[in-house]
């Protein structure tokens, strides 16, 4: 499903993020020692693999992946509901093409614009001409974000390239 460089680009940003959320915060506690290295080490091999089961072609589990990084880099009490801006990341990109918005069957038209790479009013368009489905309570239904998001990409050109 993803190219070498959306490969590339996911592995590295998980990396970054479970070394700041988990791995610095346990060398914090326990010291620079042998064990917090290993986890170092191991990191990087699991990020490959995560990014691989994240953007290949086993839909169901890429999502169980998506959900098992978010509890343990996002963890709190409350749903997942990330800013805007963090769909524009390749997790987010990732997170947004396999699972849609987890927890949400609708999200605000902003937020479809963040997760599609596009602007509100693109949204708005794409909501006109049947290409997206409105939510009867308001906004956009994650599952056609996450439809759209899985369309060859001729098909919706709008869709920024990061």
């Amino acid at each position: 499903m993803g190219s070498t460089g959306e490969h590339v680009a996911l592995v590295r940003e998980l990396v970054g993020l479970v070394e700041r959320r988990v791995v610095d915060p346990l060398e914090i506690l326990f010291g620079a020692d042998e064990g917090v290295r290993a986890v170092r080490e191991r990191l990087r091999i699991e990020a490959e693999v995560w990014a691989a089961q994240l953007l290949g072609p086993d839909e169901r589990l890429a999502v169980r992946v998506a959900a098992r990084l978010i509890a343990a880099v996002f963890p709190g009490d409350g749903p997942f509901d990330p800013p805007d801006e963090w769909w524009g990341t390749a997790f987010g990109r990732a997170v947004a093409g396999r699972a849609g918005h987890p927890g949400k069957v609708a999200v605000p038209f902003s937020t479809a614009g963040a997760m599609l790479g596009i602007t509100r009013q693109g949204v708005h368009d794409l909501v006109k001409r049947g290409k997206l489905d409105r939510h009867p309570d308001g906004g956009v239904t994650t599952e056609s974000i996450r439809e759209r998001l899985n369309q060859p990409q001729e098909r919706h050109a709008a869709r920024r390239h990061h």
